[in-house]
């Protein structure tokens, strides 16, 4: 029997007012609509190869899922690969079936709009992102994971002030404020996967100390 345990974070009814009033609302239903069937292409692909789903976090612009494993380095790696691959995937096939449906124009292109948006956003390479995802594993393919842990947090961390300075031209461009939440949703994200990246590099240097205690 799966079970899986499920977590708000409270950021979203923010995300819900602020959208609410810049009149966005609609598009703001529909991303999160097609971001929940996002995530059940990752979940799918999980259990597919036989990871059991741990807990679902509804996040302010999407859904996030993690699983538990207990398998060796590589393989888990190639696992994570074809789980984060599996949700933009499915954004994309949505588009393809949406192409043959006989529905009205603007429906038609809200959904195809929708899910471009979503696979395009998670496939940016920044953790935890899906791109983020994949990127790690294939680091950690050929790196200890305190190394593909170091050389993806210094990615994101170069990546979030190239997205903020090219997003500030597109706002100044398009008058669209609500690419600037996005943003600073995407900071929020990052700062606080440098804080968990941060404890886990002193955690590792204190192991490390240790070690050599014992082996001296």
């Amino acid at each position: 029997m799966i079970t899986i345990q499920i977590k708000v974070n409270l950021q979203i009814f923010l995300f819900i007012i602020i959208f609410a009033l810049t009149h966005q609302i609609e598009i703001y239903g529909w991303i999160m609509v097609f971001a929940f069937i996002h995530e059940l292409g990752h979940i799918m692909a999980g259990i597919i190869l036989k990871l059991k789903p741990k807990t679902l976090s509804i996040m302010p612009f999407g859904i996030k899922i993690t699983f538990e494993t207990y398998e060796y380095k590589r393989l888990i790696e190639i696992k994570k690969i074809f789980i984060a691959i599996a949700g933009p995937v499915t954004n994309l096939i949505i588009c393809i079936i949406t192409a043959f449906l006989h529905i009205d124009s603007r429906t038609k292109e809200i959904i195809t709009y929708s899910n471009i948006l979503i696979a395009l956003f998670n496939l940016i390479p920044l953790y935890p992102l899906d791109g983020g995802r994949i990127l790690k594993a294939l680091i950690g393919l050929k790196m200890e994971k305190m190394k593909a842990d170091e050389i993806t947090n210094k990615i994101s961390n170069i990546l979030i002030v190239i997205i903020t300075a090219m997003s500030s031209i597109i706002i100044l461009y398009l008058k669209n404020i609500s690419i600037l939440f996005v943003v600073i949703y995407l900071w929020i994200i990052v700062l606080n996967e440098n804080k968990r990246y941060n404890m886990k590099k002193r955690i590792h240097k204190i192991l490390q100390k240790n070690k050599e205690c014992i082996d001296i």
